[in-house]
């Protein structure tokens, strides 16, 4: 299973702060902002397997 994380925005830079906030809280940007149809805009971010171990082994901390 593939964990995916989006943000929708009503424009691009609504949806770039969004996709900087999944960033911020530790994931890697996967997709950037792109209008899709009926003019929604949408960005997508994964987790960053590089920082995916924790001290109990692999995983996402949570806490």
């Amino acid at each position: 299973m593939a964990l995916r994380f989006t943000v929708q925005g009503d424009d691009e830079a609504e949806t770039a702060e969004g996709l900087r906030l999944l960033v911020a809280a530790g994931l890697q940007a996967a997709m950037p902002p792109r209008r899709l149809t009926d003019n929604r805009w949408m960005a997508r971010a994964v987790p960053d397997m590089a920082k995916a171990w924790t001290e109990d082994g692999p995983g996402l901390s949570v806490m």
